[in-house]
C-alpha cells in the first residue's frame, strides 16, 4: 500500500491569518516538508486547492512544480485539482509541465471540490456543478490520450484539430477521481476506468463500502481489469509517539478548525466525546501512536475491501512545522513498514 500525506498549505498561526511574511515563511516550511517526506521514503505527497484565507494553495501546480525541483522519489500529485473551476487545458499543460520537471513523478486527483468560493471566482454558475465537471473531465481525459484534439461542448469554446503541448514524460498521467459520499460520482469513476481517492473526514470508514463496491461493479461492468480499479482514502491523521501526545497535540486546533467550518456549515461545534468517538476503531480520524495508526489503516483496508494509497492530512489543525516534521518522520519510518511488513 502507498502512503502518502496531503496538505492544503495552511495560511494559519492560531486562529489568525498571517502576514504575507508568515505566508512566506508557512510555504517554506511547507515544501521541506515534502522534501523531508521524499527521504524517509513515503510514496504520495499532495497538495489541495482552495480560494480562501486560510490556505495557500490555490495554485497547486507551483507548488507541486517547486517541490518536484528538491525531490527525487515521491510522487507528486493535486488533492483535488477544482476541475469544474479550471480550464482543463491549463490544467493538462501544468502537470504536464510539472511532469516534466519531476522526471515522471506527476499525478492528479480531480474533483468539484468541498468548498464554493471557486465557482463566482471564475465568473461560474454553482448551479452547473456536476455539468461542469463532467464535461471538463471529458475533455482532460481527451487531452491524456491525444496530441491532437478534436472536441466540443457547452461550457468552453471547441477545439478543432488542435496540438496541445507540452506532452509528459508519462504515457498517460495518472487522473484519479476524488470523491467524497455522491453514488453517482463513484460510478462515473468506475464507468470511466479511473482510480478512486475517497475523502472521509468524519463518520465511520465502513460504512462507504456499498459505495466502494458501486465503483468496482461499475468499473466490471464497463470492462475495466480489476488492477486498474485502485482505491485510495484520505482521512485525517496525524501520529506520534504516544497516543497521549497524538490527541493532546491534535484535538484543540482540530477542534476550532471545524467549528469554524461548521458556523458557515450549519453543523455542531466540536465535542471532546465526539472526537474521542472519531479517533476509536470504527472512527475515520487516524491519530495515535505507529502501531495503533498501522492497524487502523488495515482495518479501514478491510472495510474497503482493500485500498492502494493511504494519505494523512494533518496540517489542519494548527499543529507547529516541528510537530509535522516529527509525524512525517514517524510514518515514513515505522507506519509504512507496520502497513507493508
Amino acid at each position: 500500500m502507498e502512503i502518502g500525506i496531503d496538505s492544503f498549505a495552511s495560511n494559519m498561526k492560531g486562529n489568525a491569518a498571517m502576514t504575507s511574511f508568515g505566508s512566506m515563511n508557512a510555504m517554506a516550511e511547507l515544501l521541506e516538508r515534502i522534501e523531508y517526506a521524499d527521504r524517509v521514503g513515503l510514496d504520495v505527497f499532495g497538495i489541495g486547492e482552495h480560494h480562501r484565507k486560510e490556505f495557500l494553495d490555490s495554485a497547486p501546480a507551483i507548488i507541486l512544480a517547486a517541490a518536484a525541483a528538491r525531490t527525487r522519489h515521491i510522487r507528486l500529485t493535486s488533492a483535488v485539482t477544482v476541475l469544474s473551476a479550471a480550464d482543463p487545458v491549463r490544467v493538462f499543460q501544468n502537470f504536464a509541465t510539472m511532469d516534466l520537471i519531476s522526471q515522471g513523478r506527476a499525478e492528479m486527483v480531480v474533483g468539484r471540490g468541498s468548498f464554493t468560493e471557486a465557482y463566482p471566482l471564475f465568473g461560474l454558475n454553482l448551479q452547473d456543478y456536476d455539468a461542469l465537471f463532467s464535461e471538463k473531465l471529458d475533455l482532460l481525459l481527451n487531452l491524456r490520450a491525444n496530441e491532437t484534439v478534436n472536441w466540443s461542448g457547452r461550457f468552453r469554446p471547441a477545439l478543432i484539430n488542435q496540438a496541445v503541448y507540452p506532452r509528459p514524460i508519462q504515457n498517460k498521467i495518472p487522473i484519479w477521481l476524488g470523491v467524497g459520499g455522491t453514488p453517482a460520482s463513484f460510478v462515473r469513476a468506475g464507468t470511466l476506468g479511473l482510480p478512486l481517492m475517497v475523502a472521509i473526514i468524519g463518520g465511520e470508514t465502513h460504512r462507504f463500502r456499498p459505495l466502494v463496491d458501486l465503483y468496482r461493479e461499475a468499473g466490471k461492468k464497463a470492462g475495466h481489469p480489476p488492477e486498474q480499479l485502485k482505491v485510495g482514502l484520505h482521512s485525517l491523521g496525524y501520529v506520534a509517539n504516544t497516543s497521549e501526545t497524538a490527541t493532546e497535540d491534535y484535538f484543540p486546533g482540530y477542534a476550532e478548525t471545524f467549528t469554524r467550518i461548521g458556523r458557515e456549515r450549519g453543523w455542531p461545534p466540536v465535542t471532546r466525546a465526539r472526537f474521542d468517538s472519531q479517533t476509536g476503531t470504527l472512527g475515520a480520524l487516524v491519530i495515535g501512536n505507529p502501531e495503533e495508526v498501522a492497524a487502523k489503516i488495515l482495518r479501514h483496508s478491510d472495510s474497503l475491501g482493500g485500498i492502494s494509497r493511504f494519505t494523512f492530512q494533518m496540517d489542519n489543525a494548527g499543529l507547529s512545522h516541528e510537530k509535522l516534521m516529527q509525524s512525517i518522520e514517524l510514518i515514513g519510518n515505522k507506519v509504512s513498514a507496520l502497513v507493508n511488513g
